[in-house]
């Protein structure tokens, strides 16, 4: 192989690391891409999220949601009155995760039974 392509192959990988490490950023970990699932659902009140998203705590909840609105992909309104309601929503940006969460979903699915024909080939 040339020394360029090496090189090149070499800035592709590097670059699709980065890349990569951004993505993981904005939506990795367990919960972000839950709520926005929770939320395109029609969940939109923090009570109503939590009850939706089995397993997460109050305070991890806040934290997604600030981080989630720090990336573009939630929108805090807050309406004023007795009582003061505060209701999330998705944002058109979060829009552009659709194919990833379909594809998410599908590997999901695959490897579930992946996992489930290995265990049942294991015990016989």
């Amino acid at each position: 192989m040339a020394e360029t392509e090496i090189i090149h192959n070499e800035k592709t990988c590097n670059g699709k690391l980065v890349a990569i490490g951004d993505a993981l950023y904005a939506i990795g970990g367990k919960w972000k891409l839950r709520v926005i699932l929770a939320l395109r659902s029609g969940n939109n009140r923090f009570n109503e999220l939590q009850r939706t998203i089995p397993g997460i705590s109050a305070k991890v909840l806040s934290n997604e949601l600030k981080e989630l609105e720090l990336n573009g992909f939630v929108k805090r309104i807050v309406h004023t009155g007795t009582p003061v309601v505060v209701e999330y929503e998705v944002t058109p940006y979060s829009d552009t995760l659709h194919g990833i969460l379909e594809s998410l979903s599908d590997w999901g699915m695959k490897h579930k039974d992946k996992i489930r024909k290995q265990a049942g080939k294991d015990m016989a």
